[in-house]
């Protein structure tokens, strides 16, 4: 890992799930253009369809978000692009779509969503197929580990980060599982709950050059929390403060 690679994460703020609100949707088209609008970063959600496409979308399943049912992954990406998004006109973006509008204008973190019993190789592949190309400031993020080892592994050219949280795991064994973690994914950065710092953990990886953003920053409060502890805040709502990013 070298500082270039890595020093614009720390410059400046990101919406989370892009700058989304009433008749807004998250991760929708609408939502990264007012994050760039607002010169904000974007964190934005990937999951893989039936068919092996990588789509801009949070939930495993369409219901929160959608007026339709069932696993997102039981749909084709033609299928799920042609689903309305609830709370306003956009639908669901194919990542290559997404990536087109950002156009490299403000730095981009991709969350590759991820469960255990599965393995994410192929949403891995999916994902760099849509990164090739793509010149602006972009890095892969997941809270499972085999995701950011994967690029390390394929493609270590790309920025990659762990997701953290030590909700119901603070003991000695989240505490070593959190290390073995790290070891396993060999990360240029970690995205840390902030409801978890001050964190020795988060401070003694900061410590050692390692990049630390913090997730969901909600409330002024928590924004100040993340100034304090943390290199740069992916937040929303009234936790957001309308500073530009610097890409």
């Amino acid at each position: 890992m070298t500082a270039d690679r890595t020093s614009w994460l720390r410059q400046g703020a990101y919406a989370h799930r892009g700058l989304h609100g009433p008749g807004v949707p998250e991760n929708s088209l609408a939502a990264a253009e007012g994050a760039i609008a607002a010169g904000l970063g974007i964190e934005c959600d990937v999951q893989l369809s039936w068919d092996g496409e990588a789509l801009v979308f949070h939930d495993w399943e369409l219901d929160r978000l959608t007026g339709e049912h069932g696993p997102v992954a039981s749909r084709t990406a033609a299928e799920l692009e042609a689903i309305a998004l609830i709370d306003g006109d956009g639908r669901i973006p194919r990542l290559p779509v997404f990536l087109d509008l950002v156009g490299g204008r403000v730095p981009l973190l991709v969350e590759i969503k991820a469960r255990r019993e599965i393995d994410p190789a192929p949403l891995c592949r999916a994902v760099l197929r849509c990164l090739e190309g793509y010149s602006g400031p972009v890095a892969i993020m997941s809270f499972d580990p085999r995701v950011p080892r994967w690029f390390a592994r394929y493609t270590p050219q790309v920025v990659r980060g762990l997701v953290v949280t030590e909700e119901n795991d603070c003991g000695f064994k989240g505490a070593f599982r959190r290390h073995l973690w790290l070891w396993i994914a060999r990360p240029d950065f970690l995205a840390y709950d902030i409801r978890d710092l001050p964190s020795r953990f988060a401070a003694a990886q900061r410590k050692r050059g390692l990049p630390l953003l913090t997730w969901t920053v909600r409330t002024p409060e928590l924004r100040e929390r993340a100034q304090l502890f943390a290199d740069a805040p992916i937040a929303e709502g009234a936790g957001v403060a309308l500073e530009p990013a610097k890409p």
